[in-house]
C-alpha cells in the first residue's frame, strides 16, 4: 500500500473530478502526441516501399504525401462535426451504434482497441529507434528499453489525467519545437540551394529497383504512409476530459493538432525527397535529415532526444483513449463492469493496466521492431474512420438540421476517402500480417457479444417481479467442519450458535485414535452442539464432507446449508502456506453449489 501511494499518489474524492478536466494546452499534449509523432516514421514507411522500384520511384513520395495530407484535412473537418454532434465522447463507437446499429459499432470498437494497443507498441518502438540511431550500442536492447518506457507511462497515467498531462506537456512541446526547427531550417536551406557538407556521405548510392513501378506499388506506399493519420480520432473519443465548453475546446485542439501534423509531415517528406534520403536499417530518416541540417552537434542530439520523447509520449494518447472507450463499452454491457469504474485517482485504472500489459506483450513478441509492427498498424483506425463517417452520413440524412447538406457532403467525402484508404491498406498489407488484425477483430466481437449475453442472462435471472419472489428457506442447517478442538473451533461454534438454525459439527474419521480424542474434548468444549463423525475408508476428508452436504441438500429441497469454517490467520504473510489448505479446497468445491453459504470465522494469531 505504501508503494502504491508513492507511485500513484493519494486517492482523489469524486467531487474533485471537475478539477481534473484539461485545458486546451494540456489536452493538446495528451491527445495529439499520437498523431503528431507519426511524422517521425510515416515518410520513412513511404520510402521503404518506393525504393523497391529504384531511385526514380522516390519522386512519388511527394504525390503520395499530398494524398495523405488530403485525408488529414478531410478527417479534421469531419471529426470536428462529430465533436459538436456527440459532446459526450465515444467517437466512432458511439456514432456507429446510434446510426448504424450494434454490429458496426462493435467492429469500430474492436478495431480501435486493437489500434490503441498497436499505437503504444509502435510509438515506443519508434521512440527507441530514434535513440538507437544516435547511440547504436543500444540497438540490441530495444525490447528492454521499450518495456521500461511503457511501464513508466502506465505509472504516470495511473496518477491521473491532469497530472500526467502536466508531466508530459513540456517534453511534448519541446519535441514538437525541435522537429519544427528541423523542418523550418531544412526547408529554408533547400529553397536557397544550400548543399550540406555531408550530403554525399550521408546518402549512399541507391541500388537498382527490384520491382517495377506499378500502381500497386504506389498504393502500397500510400498504405504505409497512412500511419501518419492514426490518432486523429482520439480527441473525439475524450471530449468529456476537456474543460467547459467541452466541444468548443476539443474542436479548437483538433485544429491545432492537424495544423502541426500537416506541417511537420509535409516538411519531412519534402526534405527527404530534396536530399534523396532513403531508409536505413540502423538510422531513421529524421536522424539523417538532422545530421544533414545541423551536423552531429548539440542540436542533432536535441532533435533525436526530442523525437524519442514525442514518440514514446505518443503512447500517452492511447492511454487516454483506450480506458475511456472501454468504460463506454462496459456501460453498455459489452465489457466487464469494472472497466467503467474510476480508480483512486479518478482514472479508469483497469483499462490503463490492461492496455499496458498487452502493449508490453506485443513489444516482446515483435522484439521492438517498428517495421515489423507497422503492417498491423492503421488498418483498425481506418475501419473506425469509415464507420464513423458513414454513420454521420446516415445521421444527416435522417436528422437534417441546420446546414445539414454541407455537413453531409463533408462526411460523405470522408466516408468515401477513408473507405478507399481502408481497402487499399487492407489489400496491400493483408499478407504482411494485416490478416491478424481482422482475426482479432472477429475474436473481440465474439467476446463483446458473449459478455453482453451473460449480463443479459444475469439480469433476467436476478430480476424481481411482484408475482414471483425467491422462496424463503424453511430450514437452515449450519455445519462446522473440524479436525481438532481448539480456540479457533470454539470461536466458530459460538458464532454459529448466535446466528440461529440447527448447528452440527462434522468430523471426518481418518484415524480412530485421533477421532476418539476429539470426541472426548468435544464433550467438554462443544457447548452442546452435536458432533457428526463421518467415516472415510479412503482417508478423503473433502469427499466425505461434500457427500454429507449433498446428502442433506437432496433430503430437503427447501433447506439451506451454511458451512462455517474456522480459519487460523497467521501474524506474518509467509506463514499462510502452513495453514488453511483444506479450507481453501473446501471453499473452491462448495462455492458453486446452490443453497450452500460459506462463512469464514477468523482466529488471528499474534506471533
Amino acid at each position: 500500500m505504501i508503494l502504491k501511494r508513492w507511485l500513484v499518489g493519494d486517492p482523489l474524492k469524486t467531487a474533485q473530478a471537475a478539477n481534473e478536466r484539461l485545458s486546451k494546452t494540456i489536452a493538446l499534449a495528451v491527445f495529439s502526441s499520437n498523431a503528431i509523432s507519426s511524422v517521425a516514421y510515416a515518410t520513412e514507411e513511404i520510402l521503404l516501399v518506393l525504393i523497391l522500384a529504384g531511385s526514380a520511384a522516390l519522386a512519388w513520395s511527394i504525390p503520395v504525401s499530398l494524398a495523405i495530407l488530403f485525408l488529414v484535412i478531410v478527417l479534421t473537418i469531419s471529426y470536428r462535426q462529430i465533436i459538436y454532434e456527440y459532446p459526450e465522447g465515444g467517437g466512432a463507437y458511439i456514432v456507429a451504434r446510434s446510426n448504424l446499429g450494434d454490429m458496426p459499432a462493435l467492429i469500430a470498437a474492436a478495431a480501435l482497441m486493437i489500434d490503441y494497443v498497436l499505437t503504444v507498441a509502435v510509438s515506443v518502438a519508434a521512440g527507441v529507434a530514434a535513440i538507437t540511431s544516435a547511440v547504436p550500442s543500444l540497438y540490441a536492447h530495444r525490447a528492454t528499453l521499450g518495456l521500461t518506457a511503457i511501464l513508466f507511462i502506465v505509472v504516470v497515467n495511473l496518477r491521473g489525467v491532469r497530472e500526467s498531462g502536466k508531466f508530459f506537456a513540456i517534453p511534448t512541446y519541446s519535441a514538437i519545437g525541435a522537429l519544427g526547427l528541423l523542418v523550418l531550417i531544412g526547408t529554408v536551406q533547400s529553397l536557397i540551394g544550400f548543399v550540406p557538407a555531408g550530403l554525399s556521405e550521408s546518402t549512399p548510392s541507391i541500388p537498382a529497383g527490384v520491382e517495377s513501378l506499378t500502381l500497386f506499388l504506389i498504393l502500397r506506399s500510400f498504405a504505409a504512409g497512412c500511419a501518419a493519420v492514426t490518432g486523429m480520432e482520439v480527441i473525439s473519443n475524450g471530449v468529456k476530459a476537456f474543460r467547459h465548453p467541452e466541444s468548443k475546446n476539443a474542436a479548437t485542439t483538433m485544429i491545432w493538432m492537424s495544423g502541426i501534423l500537416a506541417s511537420l509531415f509535409m516538411g519531412i517528406s519534402w526534405l527527404a525527397y530534396h536530399y534523396g534520403i532513403t531508409a536505413k536499417e540502423h538510422e531513421t530518416v529524421v536522424s539523417q535529415l538532422a545530421r544533414l541540417t545541423f551536423g552531429t552537434g548539440v542540436v542533432y542530439y536535441t532533435i533525436q532526444v526530442g523525437t524519442m520523447l514525442l514518440l514514446v509520449l505518443a503512447a500517452n494518447s492511447a492511454f487516454a483513449g483506450f480506458p475511456h472507450l472501454s468504460s463506454i463499452l462496459a456501460r453498455d454491457g459489452f465489457m466487464p463492469h469494472q472497466m467503467a469504474t474510476f480508480g483512486d485517482r479518478l482514472v479508469f485504472s483497469n483499462g490503463i493496466i490492461i492496455l499496458g500489459f498487452f502493449a508490453c506483450l506485443l513489444l516482446v513478441l515483435f522484439r521492438g521492431d517498428t517495421h515489423a509492427l507497422i503492417p498491423l498498424y492503421a488498418i483498425g483506425v481506418f475501419v473506425s474512420f469509415t464507420l464513423s463517417q458513414a454513420g454521420m452520413v446516415r445521421r444527416w440524412l435522417i436528422k437534417k438540421g441546420h446546414h445539414w447538406r454541407k455537413k453531409l457532403i463533408v462526411n460523405g467525402v470522408g466516408a468515401v476517402a477513408t473507405g478507399i484508404a481502408t481497402i487499399i491498406i487492407a489489400s496491400t498489407k493483408f499478407m504482411q500480417g494485416a490478416w491478424i488484425v481482422f482475426l482479432l477483430v472477429a475474436v473481440l466481437i465474439m467476446m463483446f457479444r458473449g459478455i453482453r449475453s451473460h449480463y443479459q442472462a444475469v439480469a433476467e435471472q436476478v430480476a424481481l417481479s411482484r408475482d414471483a419472489r425467491p422462496p424463503r428457506p424453511r430450514r437452515n442447517l449450519v455445519l462446522i467442519p473440524i479436525g481438532a478442538v481448539n480456540k479457533a473451533v470454539v470461536r466458530a461454534v459460538d458464532y454459529a450458535r448466535s446466528r440461529g438454525g440447527e448447528v452440527r459439527a462434522v468430523l471426518i474419521d481418518v484415524d480412530k485414535e485421533e477421532t476418539a480424542l476429539v470426541e472426548i474434548k468435544w464433550a467438554q468444549w462443544g457447548c452442546g452442539v452435536p458432533l457428526v463423525v463421518l467415516p472415510s475408508p479412503y482417508r478423503s476428508i473433502l469427499r466425505a464432507l461434500l457427500g454429507y452436504v449433498e446428502e442433506n441438500l437432496n433430503k430437503d429441497p427447501d433447506c439451506w446449508i451454511t458451512v462455517v469454517l474456522p480459519e487460523i490467520l497467521p501474524a506474518r504473510w509467509w506463514q499462510n502456506i502452513l495453514h488453511n489448505q483444506r479450507a481453501l479446497l473446501l471453499k473452491a468445491s462448495l462455492l458453486f453449489k446452490d443453497r450452500v453459504i460459506l462463512t469464514d470465522v477468523p482466529f488471528h494469531l499474534t506471533r
